[in-house]
């Protein structure tokens, strides 16, 4: 058992020591796959979706170097008949690109993977890798070698396959070497069909249009766009989080609202619900949703994109921040974070970074959840684009009218947005208004959760904005009316009981009519406090 090569089954251990969603379902697409036309994958996830507990899971299963019955036994894997075929029955190679990387620096990934790779492989066969002719030492000829003396091929479990093309974006020479490594592992038909059983190669991004292409072009891939027979296990379904809700005591309609909303396109057209997996199992330990997504991250990443602000991408991701769906084609992608050249480039990066999701039926995105909403807002509120800051301060602005009742501020600033949003050809009709309702009101991200239908009395409100815990703010209720007295919305409020959802709220509600004369384009808004007729 070495580090590297046939390691044990300590990692995955410790992951189903702690609190474990049983995800081992993925080894079984894997392993369906291993010594087919498909054994060569490439799954890319956003970093918080745990590619490294999947690689855990595959070394713990494969790895001659230990004994993992126990640990899949009674688990999704073991459902199906014959599971245990390869049941530690593979030599194994598992390797984390980045730990690599800090080790030796992305020059020196080649030579640094060498060196840890051949000891370990000459403990299995003590003269692998060596040439009769000058008593040289080649990688692929020491794998190969094991494979002839063991009779077992090898399974490739590579973690952050991508990080020497992000990490070294500008050194071309270090990006080649990588390339032909690669290549020579799994572009050599006679190598790569006598000795690769198969190969899971995870990363941030698609690979299928870097540079070296060539090098991976044989690895079939799933991504956030089209995640085919993985996207069961992307992140959590809503049965495993309902089970989860139980046993912390969460409500699981708010950890909806934190953390689900990925749609991951999967095979037949089947869409499946993926809830963030490390922001959730964080809310179960302390026991109280909130955004744990780490905060610096959005930041760093996204602030050069955002401010270039092509074809108005920053009114876009107001908009999006605000609840609207974007269209977008991430076709033209080019898989990297250098070659940006248009809106839809960015608004691709962020869904592969998991920043939006992507609905392939509609070609549009949009922000999946609260946690992602607040981090958006966050980065927008801190650019250093004058037009960003200046629509972030208008809709505090006009959260602070609303929230003071002042009724014309706030029909000033929705006419503000909604001359600024809609298209001409949208402008009149009702589900623009509720768009300009969402976007004006984007700065509410931090002390309020949107809910949208809320259901109450004899109906559902149109928009309802609840004070997230510890916040000081008022409940509000909004009624939408086109074309009718603005005070016809607020009567309605009372009398189909929507505030009765927001009984047991120890704030004040404020009962909110908007409306809209499509003859005089007028807003006019009107404020009522739930008690006070």
């Amino acid at each position: 058992m070495g580090r590297y090569v046939n390691p044990g089954n300590e990692g995955f251990t410790q992951v189903v020591e702690d609190e474990y969603v049983d995800m081992t379902g993925l080894v079984t697409v894997f392993d369906s796959m291993l010594e087919t036309m498909r054994k060569l994958v490439m799954v890319s996830r956003p970093r918080r979706f745990g590619k490294s507990y999947a690689a855990k899971s595959l070394v713990a299963f494969y790895s001659t170097g230990c004994d993992s019955r126990e640990l899949f036994a009674g688990r999704h894997v073991a459902v199906r008949e014959g599971w245990d075929a390869h049941l530690n029955g593979y030599n194994v190679i598992s390797i984390d690109m980045t730990s690599v990387i800090q080790s030796a620096g992305v020059a020196d990934v080649v030579p640094e993977v060498t060196s840890l790779l051949l000891p370990e492989l000459r403990e299995i066969v003590p003269d692998a890798g060596m040439l009769h002719v000058g008593g040289g030492m080649e990688l692929k000829t020491a794998i190969q070698d094991v494979v002839d003396a063991t009779g077992r091929k090898f399974v490739f479990v590579i973690d952050e396959w991508d990080a020497p093309y992000r990490l070294a974006k500008s050194d071309r020479a270090a990006q080649e070497t990588y390339a032909e490594w690669l290549r020579a592992l799994f572009k050599d038909n006679n190598f790569t069909d006598s000795a690769v059983a198969g190969a899971y190669l995870t990363g941030i991004l698609p690979i299928k249009k870097y540079n070296h292409q060539s090098a991976v072009s044989d690895f079939w891939e799933y991504t956030m766009v089209a995640a085919g027979e993985y996207a069961p296990f992307v992140g959590f379904s809503v049965t495993d989080v309902a089970g989860l809700c139980e046993r912390h005591g969460l409500d699981l309609e708010d950890v909806r609202r934190w953390y689900d909303g990925y749609g991951v396109r999967g095979t037949h057209g089947r869409t499946y619900d993926a809830y963030a997996p490390y922001s959730l199992m964080r809310a179960c330990r302390f026991g109280e949703t909130g955004s744990y997504w780490p905060s610096s991250e959005a930041f760093e990443l996204l602030r050069d994109y955002i401010e270039m602000n092509f074809d108005g991408l920053q009114d876009d991701l107001v908009r999006a921040i605000g609840g609207a769906s974007l269209p977008v084609d991430p076709d033209g992608f080019q898989n990297d974070m250098v070659s940006i050249e248009c809106r839809d480039d960015v608004l691709t990066l962020l869904v592969h970074l998991g920043y939006l999701t992507y609905d392939a039926e509609s070609r549009t995105c949009r922000v999946p959840n609260d946690e992602v909403r607040r981090e958006l807002a966050r980065t927008v509120g801190r650019s250093r684009h004058p037009r960003l800051r200046k629509l972030m301060r208008e809709s505090s602005d006009l959260l602070h009218a609303m929230v003071s009742m002042d009724e014309a501020a706030v029909a000033e600033g929705f006419a503000r947005v909604h001359q600024r949003d809609c298209h001409p050809l949208f402008y009149n009709s009702e589900q623009s208004l509720r768009a300009v309702v969402k976007s004006a009101l984007v700065a509410a991200v931090d002390d309020y959760a949107r809910i949208e239908e809320l259901p109450g009395g004899k109906g559902y409100a149109d928009i309802a904005y609840l004070p997230r815990r510890a916040s000081q703010m008022p409940a509000l209720v909004v009624e939408l009316k086109w074309n009718k007295p603005v005070e016809k919305a607020v009567v309605q409020i009372r009398d189909r009981g929507y505030q009765e959802a927001l009984e047991g709220l120890d704030v004040p509600v404020l009962l909110v009519g908007v409306t809209y004369d499509p003859k005089t384009r007028e807003h006019v808004c009107h404020i009522d406090l739930e008690g006070e007729a």
